[in-house]
């Protein structure tokens, strides 16, 4: 095609140089001009009226319009003093359809398009076809689509116009069928492949797919396996990747060099050590006698750097230089530490805060203003709002201070969101049925920080009514207040627990106090009377009760709790820990004496890409102080249900009467749950569902010396969760693992609108 253009090109001025001799141009004519104005082509024109021209000025005229690339034919001639200039203009593009495509989006093709010029609006040059088809092979070759077929189709349009029809037929992805590594001696082909993620197979033993870009990354991280393993020289001589004669299979084959292992002969600290060498020193992994490693001296160069970080050196630098001895194999390794300047925080902007109060968000801030900066400090401050939920994003930025070397200025904007809401709606548990709640409650009242709340709920086994009034800040030092007004009336027998109701009403005064970042301490007094109203075939514990200690029993309670929690988030964690010890006591005067004491820890292990181990235990135990029918049975734990053992009825599990059957609980509760956290089945940024596998594992007895390993019960199944506008909807899937006479399973549990 580029032949055939300079031909023309060289053709027509020919033709045209030799149809006149020099002359002065008297005027310029224009023909064949159809969408290109007179004043783009004068633009570009050499001549202009008054020049003389001869045969050279004329062949520099017709290059130089060529080379726009407008036209496709020019020719020039002349009639008296006037010069002719006749031109044919090249299409412009109309429209470019695509049809075919689905490996890629179509965003990533258009800019591809673009990138040769193939764009609408634009002049179209068939030259571009060429260029199309071997970019549009590049794309689909690099995710290994080697059997793509494309069909460019022109259809010419009135005023000059072409429509281009691009028609793919992209074929199936090659599939890698061997990888091979050639020149490993110390390591053996299964240790290397299982570095590789193309040489990997699915869980039903089908074969990955071929991409350019994956091997790139597996060579990567067989560089990295080997720099880390201490072999410093390794190197990839070659890389080859050849196609089956279907161009459906693909075998790569991967050259090395190992070279020698490396060890560590000396570590050393040099530079400005403006910290204590002992507390950096902890900080480097490596010592001497170990091999080499270069993720350790990456983690270790990083650590230094943070920790320099953290004590105000915020553009410290660490660097590792190594003395390397090839006849011992030996590395000696010293770190130069240039901590820079200690940087101060002049001032702490706060913007986005409309209704806020300035002092609500500066007291959850730790970095302080005329303090050195510090990055740990900065993060946890960041934290600490995003978990105020009174916002819907916290960003930070760190601004250097012209003519000051040593100060920034840190500016948090917040965007605030909705706290206060009027909800009503329904829901469905399988321990409280079909369920109405409505509530006014305000998070962040007036601005202050403050949580109030007024609460109705009603199910057929609950009815609750309640007032909450929070202070988090009910003193300068963090200590929180919260005062409690409650109503309740509970029908243990829709529970399937047993024939008997009960009608509490009572009221709390408690205070939380934070012993650390992470470490909070809750103590309080509570007022509680519970009145039990029995049927006609109440259980017998609950018709010994009564018949004890009366319907009606007034308690004056203590209660408290100790609590860690270092999740990064509340809900949906993906690391971090929780660990909760908490209690509550009937104090001596009160018409019950008895005690409480609960305790659960859960803690998330991040295991790989987005899959998440969790860990859940909870403990439980209660006793009276006096005589064993002095402790309520109201009090007591059950197990079974989509909160405790998924897979079994809810209250089901544990000891029951023995003339009715119903389920009756008991002081000691133990119950294990582990949930395996897949991969997010609806993309990573969809924060709102969550899939996992479980395990469950639990049961309740009477007293501590009755506990029975044959009465424990498991269950394993799929759990999937999501969160909706009115609530937090669960589904469990689960099978019972060791099911006895007797026990009430479903296999199928689903609730809408319980508390997460």
């Amino acid at each position: 095609m580029r032949y055939f253009v300079v031909v023309l090109i060289f053709a027509g001025l020919l033709r045209t140089a030799s149809a006149f001799e020099a002359f002065d141009v008297k005027d310029i004519k224009l023909e064949g001009l159809q969408r290109i104005s007179v004043g783009t082509v004068f633009n570009y024109l050499p001549i202009k009226p008054g020049d003389r021209i001869t045969k050279t000025e004329v062949k520099n005229a017709i290059r130089i319009l060529f080379k726009t690339g407008f036209f496709k034919d020019i020719h020039i001639e002349r009639e008296g003093d006037v010069l002719v200039i006749f031109v044919a203009e090249r299409s412009a593009i109309n429209k470019i359809n695509i049809e075919g495509y689905d490996a890629i989006p179509k965003e990533q093709l258009d800019s591809a398009l673009k990138q040769i010029g193939l764009v609408k609006g634009r002049v179209f040059n068939r030259s571009i076809l060429e260029g199309l088809q071997q970019e549009l092979q590049r794309q689909y070759y690099s995710l290994g689509k080697y059997n793509i077929k494309i069909d460019v189709q022109q259809t010419q349009l009135e005023r000059n116009r072409v429509d281009i029809n691009i028609k793919l037929s992209e074929g199936e992805s090659a599939e890698i069928y061997s990888v091979n590594i050639v020149g490993n001696k110390k390591f053996s082909d299964k240790e290397l492949i299982q570095q590789l993620s193309l040489a990997e197979t699915s869980f039903f033993g089908s074969r990955n797919n071929y991409q350019k870009q994956q091997l790139a990354a597996d060579l990567e991280k067989l560089k990295s396996f080997y720099l880390d393993s201490g072999y410093i020289n390794f190197n990839i001589e070659s890389t080859q990747v050849s196609l089956g004669p279907e161009k459906e299979s693909v075998y790569v084959s991967i050259n090395i060099k190992e070279g020698e292992r490396f060890t560590v002969r000396d570590v050393k600290l040099a530079g400005d050590l403006i910290l204590p060498r002992k507390k950096l020193a902890k900080l480097i992994s490596l010592k001497s006698g170990d091999v080499f490693s270069r993720r350790k001296v990456v983690d270790s160069t990083k650590s230094l750097s943070d920790l320099l970080a953290e004590n105000g050196y915020a553009f410290a630098n660490v660097n590792m230089v190594p003395d390397i001895d090839k006849d011992s194999r030996s590395i000696a390794l010293t770190f130069f530490v240039d901590p820079g300047r200690r940087i101060y925080v002049r001032r702490v902007n706060i913007s986005g805060n409309i209704k806020t109060q300035d002092k609500v968000v500066r007291r959850e801030l730790r970095q302080l203003e005329s303090d050195w900066l510090s990055t740990k400090h900065v993060a946890r401050s960041k934290t600490r709002l995003d978990r105020l939920g009174f916002f819907s994003d916290v960003s930070v930025q760190t601004k250097r201070i012209p003519g000051a070397v040593d100060q920034v200025n840190l500016d948090y904007h917040v965007i605030e969101k909705p706290t206060g809401s009027l909800q009503a709606g329904i829901g469905y548990s399988d321990t409280q049925g079909p369920t109405i709640n409505l509530s006014v409650t305000q998070d962040n009242f007036i601005g202050t920080g403050q949580r109030v709340g007024v609460t109705f709920d009603n199910s057929s086994v609950t009815k609750q009514y309640s007032f909450n009034f929070t202070d988090p800040y009910y003193t300068e030092d963090g200590v929180s207040r919260n005062i409690s007004l409650s109503f309740r009336q509970v029908d243990a027998e829709e529970a399937d627990i047993s024939n008997y109701s009960t009608d509490s009403y009572g009221a709390s005064l408690s205070y939380g106090v934070p012993l650390s970042e992470y470490t909070n301490y809750r103590w309080g007094v509570k007022f509680d009377s519970t009145e039990i109203t029995t049927g006609a075939t109440a259980s017998q514990n609950i018709v010994d009760f009564i018949a004890a200690n009366g319907p009606i029993n007034d308690t004056f309670q203590l209660f408290g709790s100790w609590s860690y929690d270092s999740r990064n988030r509340r809900i949906f964690a993906t690391s971090g820990s929780l660990t909760s010890l908490g209690g509550e006591v009937a104090v001596p005067g009160s018409d019950l004496e008895y005690y409480k004491v609960d305790f659960r820890h859960l803690n998330y292990f991040p295991i790989g890409n987005d899959v998440t181990l969790a860990v859940n235990m909870k403990l439980g135990y209660g006793d009276a102080f006096g005589s064993v029918d002095s402790y309520p049975p109201y009090k007591n734990y059950f197990a079974g249900g989509s909160s405790s053992v998924r897979g079994y009825d809810a209250n089901s599990i544990g000891p029951k009467d023995d003339v009715t059957q119903d389920p009756i609980g008991g002081r000691v509760k133990i119950v294990g749950n582990m949930d395996l956290i897949l991969p997010n089945p609806f993309g990573e940024k969809s924060g709102s569902t969550r899939l996992s596998l479980f395990l469950d594992a639990g049961s309740v007895f009477e007293d501590t010396n009755l506990i029975d390993s044959d009465e424990f019960r498991y269950t394993t199944g799929i759990a999937f969760i999501w969160i909706t506008p009115v609530g937090a909807m669960r589904f469990n899937f689960a099978t019972a693992l060791n099911e006895k006479v007797g026990d009430s399973t479903n296999s199928f549990q689903f609730s809408l609108g319980s508390p997460f």
